[in-house]
């Protein structure tokens, strides 16, 4: 008996991508504990834990294929210096580097990028040919329509699949379909069942709209008794999906179209590394924190806290803190976003908030738990409720929780969105942030936002 399969397995990935991701976080452990061997020091329980860090502070990474030694060597050192600046800084500002042996961490800091690079650049050689060791695979698709012409490319391109599409078919004719670069159309779709009993077929793609679905169980049933493994490649792949990947509830399947990427070990990852950035930020900054709320309560009467409501995780009010840089405090129905000669800032409160020390107090909200290191920025309660009915998608950016900094802020997209357009640009980087997390992202976001805090020309 056949079954019919997704092509996309359970949490969106197959078993040899998961594979790969983990090839880096383990490098990194491996070389700490070799490296604690070479100088004779036992693995204690600091050593334990900090194998964890930057085990979580590493993964997931995919190894990358067809990439050339330097700009493999710069993604490597760029992405390990990052995590080395946040592990020294974590250390420094919780005292613990004096746990460890400098020797062991100074040749663990160089072992673990050589030992990437080098697995990395073996790994396309060898890969491939173990893979190939099972022959090639022969498949068909069922549909030439966009979806299946980018399936039959994917297969093609992916040096782990080694796949060859043999043959495309489809109900339409050649005068409708035009060019189809990637395999000849063999015939109709009735004819796929002689095709595959005639042919060595190990693999039928369907790629038919769902809206075809008694073709689709047509077919199905003449190819019941064939060997060939059957898929079933959903159309709405097409479309712009946030975190979509094949589950199952109670055992049923279903797709998710628009999802949360912080859900189950990620959801944690998340939140440790939250409240482990806001601790050591908090501690950082102290003393800064405490200068700018005395500057303000010298130079302007009222409050130094300024509290305003916005959106949070599933658009649920939060209040959000800043140090208050203007002569007003706006939370009304109507709220007008700062403009570059905006005349309710003040002169210290434009020094604040071109340098962004206006954010520092939203740490506390991240230890609160109302928002993240990292993420969409929250806007004005008036804001969302105006641009939800304008902009497509909008409301998407509220599937995770508020950030500090995000990356639409380290892309341009910060400062007064005074046109439709500049706010669609900022929405587009959120919603790209939603699709392509990781911890490595974030960790990317804060050192660009970092980076940029002294000469963002949007920052006013």
């Amino acid at each position: 008996m056949i079954s019919a399969r997704p092509l996309v397995r359970t949490g969106s990935r197959s078993l040899l991508t998961f594979g790969g991701s983990l090839v880096d976080p383990a490098l990194a452990v491996v070389c700490l504990l070799g490296a604690s061997a070479a100088w004779g020091q036992p693995i204690g329980p600091a050593e334990s834990l900090l194998s964890v860090i930057a085990f979580l502070l590493v993964y997931p990474f995919e190894i990358p294929f067809r990439q050339r030694v330097p700009a493999l060597i710069r993604q490597i050192a760029a992405r390990w210096g990052l995590i080395l600046a946040v592990m020294l800084t974590l250390g420094l500002s919780l005292d613990m580097l004096r746990l460890f042996d400098h020797n062991v961490l100074a040749t663990w800091a160089i072992a673990t990028p050589l030992s990437q690079v080098a697995v990395h650049w073996f790994s396309p050689i060898v890969l491939p040919r173990l893979v190939a060791m099972r022959g090639e695979q022969v498949a068909i698709v069922i549909g030439a329509n966009k979806l299946g012409r980018t399936l039959a490319r994917r297969l093609s391109d992916d040096p782990f699949a080694q796949t060859r599409v043999a043959a495309f078919f489809d109900d339409r004719g050649l005068d409708r379909l035009g060019e189809v670069p990637e395999a000849p159309i063999s015939g109709r779709i009735d004819r796929v069942a002689d095709y595959v009993r005639s042919n060595r077929i190990h693999q039928i793609y369907i790629a038919l709209p769902m809206a075809s679905q008694p073709r689709i169980l047509q077919l199905l049933d003449s190819l019941r008794d064939t060997t060939a493994s059957i898929y079933f490649v959903p159309d709405v792949f097409m479309l712009d999906i946030i975190q979509g990947r094949v589950d199952t509830v109670e055992g049923l399947p279903v797709v998710a179209v628009c999802e949360t990427p912080f859900h189950g070990t990620t959801g944690v990852i998340k939140r440790l590394s939250d409240l482990c950035i806001a601790s050591a930020a908090l501690l950082l900054t102290a003393p800064v924190m405490l200068a700018v709320a005395v500057a303000i309560k010298v130079t302007m009467p009222g409050p130094v806290m300024f509290k305003q409501r916005r959106y949070g995780l599933d658009g649920h009010e939060i209040i959000v803190w800043k140090f208050r840089t203007m002569k007003v405090q706006e939370d009304g129905a109507v709220v007008r976003q700062a403009t570059k000669d905006d005349d309710r800032i003040t002169p210290l409160g434009r020094f604040l908030r071109r340098t962004s020390l206006d954010e520092l107090p939203q740490f506390f909200n991240v230890l609160q738990g109302s928002m993240s290191v990292v993420g969409p920025r929250p806007h004005a309660v008036s804001h969302n409720e105006m641009y939800r009915k304008l902009i497509k998608g909008y409301m998407v950016r509220h599937k995770v929780k508020p950030g500090i900094t995000g990356l639409a802020q380290i892309s341009g997209a910060r400062g007064e969105t005074d046109t439709l357009d500049k706010m669609e640009m900022r929405i587009r980087y959120d919603l790209e942030y939603l699709r392509n997390w990781s911890l490595r992202l974030d960790l990317w976001i804060i050192y660009r936002t970092v980076m940029q805090a002294f000469r963002d020309p949007n920052a006013y």
